[in-house]
């Protein structure tokens, strides 16, 4: 069985988690990582556009990039650590949630923490990322709560009943 998890800033425990107690342990776990490349590129860009392309040892865009590199292999390195048994760390770059669904291709299961919000349930639970990851992934997703998960009193009240004749 190849399982991918998708390691994210702040809810990636719980999918270690869900992955150590919930998958056979002969199997294959691949932990993921995507860096966007939205906030080095508006670095790269302003820096460009302010101060020209005559100094790029200079470029704030770089840094970033290292940066985002060093916090990535921090985080695949916890999450290996908690997960306690051997597995793959896997580092991309790209449009996150197209990156999270081109990784998955070919697995037997997607790992995947709720990100947007928590405090109820329902669809606003996934965000952006998580809901077009969920819709999209070419695997069986499990989707897990990164926190308690919300009581029932959560769900927004029933709409009025109306009459079917006026």
């Amino acid at each position: 069985m190849a399982v991918i998890v998708w390691i994210v800033e702040g809810t990636w425990p719980a999918c270690v988690d869900a992955a150590r107690t919930r998958v056979p342990e002969r199997s294959e776990i691949v932990l993921l990582h995507v860096t966007g490349h939205e906030s080095p590129g508006a670095a790269h860009g302003a820096f460009a556009g302010l101060l020209g392309r005559g100094h790029p040892e200079r470029d704030p865009g770089t840094r970033m990039e290292q940066l985002a590199a060093d916090s990535a292999r921090e985080l695949l390195e916890a999450a290996a650590g908690r997960l306690g048994r051997d597995c793959a760390r896997v580092e991309r770059s790209g449009r996150v949630e197209r990156e999270v669904v081109a990784a998955a291709d070919g697995a037997d299961l997607l790992i995947v923490a709720r990100d947007g919000d928590r405090s109820h349930l329902g669809p606003r639970s996934l965000g952006p990322a998580g809901r077009f990851v969920v819709d999209h992934a070419p695997c069986p997703v499990l989707l897990v709560w990164p926190e308690t998960t919300p009581g029932l009193s959560s769900l927004p009240a029933p709409p009025p009943h109306q009459p079917h004749h006026p």
